[in-house]
């Protein structure tokens, strides 16, 4: 296994390909259902090849026993560095023990792994929280509300709905917004959400106003089920994924807070280097002091969201995420640039 060459390593793009060729990283992916990871899997794959290191990786469909396997078998294969979007945050422990026993670095990438040794990269959920409930109460200051989470095992879930309970208690406590239905999204997936929505309108005669969904999967589910019935409400999202940008421009999705996985991709990447380096986290461009919900000390970074709306559409085109075809796709006079 590649050891450390220099303690102080370069922790920017431009590091050096020779002094990393025979280093290897390992990516272990909860899944690859969403449209996003494979945006996040190009972005490190690019930075890796660009610091000379090479791309490993498992796919543990939805399985939090397979991604303790994968991950045992990406350690056996003799990788430098860890990278792991972790399935089940409570599950991975074991993961983690294995690789600090071994002193290989671990990247908890995008979803929380509370374990100290685990240097914790991701997006502000709970500001994504925050910009998803703005964007729907702007549209809906009054009316009965449904939230829409995410995965009970994803920690992310409830960052994200403390940020948008933030936004709406205030109206909340002066009687303006009910919330007549609230679950949980087993694993993410679109179908579970529907599937969740359909049964809050049947509970409620479809006297629904506005849904905060947590993700662009959940609010297709969520759109799919208003749309069976009839119905447009204000719905908020995350992730910039491609159809939810197409229903932002058409009007049946109101925000999804765009994280550009590009750069997350690309950060995690060159702190796995750096880390396998012998970089300390500390060290890390960016890095900062965070205790968890539960008061875990964590190294942690934390990249910028953007709140897409159809006020600016066009930032996500002249991003290069997505062609104006595919973001206009179906929209008649709609709004810039699809008009």
């Amino acid at each position: 296994m590649y050891k450390p060459l220099l303690a102080a390593v370069a922790l920017t793009a431009g590091l050096a390909t020779t002094a990393y060729a025979e280093m290897t990283v390992g990516v272990s992916w909860s899944n690859f259902q969403e449209e996003r990871w494979k945006t996040d899997e190009g972005a490190i794959k690019a930075a890796l090849e660009a610091a000379g290191a090479t791309y490993v990786s498992a796919d543990a469909q939805s399985s939090s026993a397979k991604q303790l396997s994968d991950i045992e078998s990406l350690m056996a294969q003799g990788v430098d560095a860890l990278i792991v979007l972790a399935q089940d945050t409570a599950a991975i422990g074991p993961a983690v023990q294995a690789a600090a026993d071994e002193g290989i670095p671990v990247i908890a990438y995008d979803r929380l792994i509370e374990d100290p040794r685990a240097f914790y990269l991701t997006f502000d959920n709970v500001e994504v929280g925050r910009m998803q409930a703005r964007a729907v109460f702007e549209k809906a200051p009054t009316g009965n509300y449904v939230m829409i989470k995410g995965s009970p095992t994803d920690p992310n879930a409830d960052f994200l709905r403390g940020g948008q309970q933030e936004v709406l208690q205030a109206a909340i406590d002066a009687g303006d917004i009910t919330i007549v239905g609230e679950a949980y999204t087993d694993g993410w997936l679109p179908a579970n959400a529907q599937r969740n929505m359909e049964q809050i309108l049947t509970a409620n005669d479809n006297n629904v106003d506005a849904v905060v969904a947590s993700n662009d999967g959940t609010a297709g589910g969520a759109v799919a089920a208003l749309s069976a019935q009839g119905m447009v409400v204000p719905v908020s999202g995350q992730d910039g994924d491609h159809a939810a940008l197409n229903r932002i421009a058409l009007g049946s999705q109101t925000v999804s807070v765009w994280k550009d996985s590009r750069e997350l991709g690309k950060a995690a990447a060159e702190i796995a280097v750096a880390m396998a380096g012998g970089a300390a986290m500390s060290d890390v461009d960016g890095a900062v002091e965070w205790t968890s919900p539960s008061g875990t000390t964590m190294t942690a970074k934390f990249l910028a969201p953007v709140p897409i709306t159809q006020d600016n559409l066009s930032v996500v085109v002249d991003a290069g995420w997505i062609s104006q075809e595919t973001l206009c796709q179906g929209v008649t006079n709609g709004p810039a640039p699809c008009n």
